[in-house]
């Protein structure tokens, strides 16, 4: 099942995929992760086992899942859409077969009027898994990956090598300065805070740092929120405007 999203820049989801473990320190409150226990607890089928309880809250139990039924989903839409791919997963997590993503591929290709967006936190496996068996880029498909912090910014050399019409970065949660990053290849930039109940801060010096380097490299600029406990109450504001650019060849 695909299902509208309330995520400021898509227009739905479309999740082939359930399941994960952690990646590194951006995963510790994942929505996902919550989200998934929600639903495990309320007894939906596809999220049966995928997360046990901690002192902490839920977490992944690291069992990854793929739905056969869901993989054609994307033919039922008649309107155009703009859909993340696995918002409740990694397309490339290790667990997720290469004929798999093969597949998803290969309905992404036949359905040349939505544009798909895939975030992964595994772009090294992106990259090499690609490159063997989707080495040109679909006009349709954008290909990011999450960086929170300067700890993982090698994750955005791996991102250069994928092919891909349109390459972003995720710095969500943003829970620490980047320092200078290179934009190079680089057509878009989306940059929260973290939210819910044990959110970690955003410093308003590591947005400005981001937004900064967009803007001398040209760099598409969309800033979602700056989280907290309560989102609705923080807002979206930077210096005082919202920013909500896209890549600019389909906007």
């Amino acid at each position: 099942m695909a299902q509208q999203s309330s995520i400021e820049w898509t227009d739905l989801t479309w999740n082939p995929v359930v399941g994960c473990s952690i990646a590194s320190a951006g995963c510790k409150n994942c929505y996902a992760m919550r989200m998934a226990a929600r639903l495990q607890s309320m007894g939906h089928e596809k999220y049966i086992g995928l997360t046990q309880p901690s002192k902490r809250g839920a977490v992944w139990t690291d069992k990854v899942r793929c739905h056969e039924d869901s993989v054609k989903i994307p033919f039922n839409w008649k309107k155009p859409r703009r859909v993340f791919v696995n918002s409740m997963s990694d397309l490339f997590h290790p667990d997720v077969p290469n004929d798999f993503v093969a597949r998803i591929w290969e309905v992404m290709e036949a359905t040349p009027q939505h544009h798909y967006q895939i975030l992964t936190k595994r772009p090294q496996r992106m990259a090499t898994l690609l490159n063997e068996i989707a080495p040109a880029a679909l006009p349709n498909v954008w290909l990011g990956t999450s960086v929170e912090d300067e700890r993982v910014i090698e994750r955005m050399d791996h991102l250069r090598d994928v092919p891909a019409s349109v390459r972003f970065i995720s710095f969500e949660p943003l829970i620490g300065d980047v320092g200078q990053v290179d934009l190079n290849g680089i057509h878009w930039a989306i940059v929260g805070g973290e939210s819910g109940p044990r959110s970690r801060p955003m410093d308003t010096e590591w947005v400005e740092n981001i937004l900064d380097q967009c803007l001398d490299a040209g760099t598409a600029f969309f800033f979602k929120q700056w989280g907290g406990v309560n989102k609705k109450k923080t807002g979206r504001l930077l210096r005082g405007r919202t920013f909500d650019e896209m890549p600019e060849y389909i906007s």
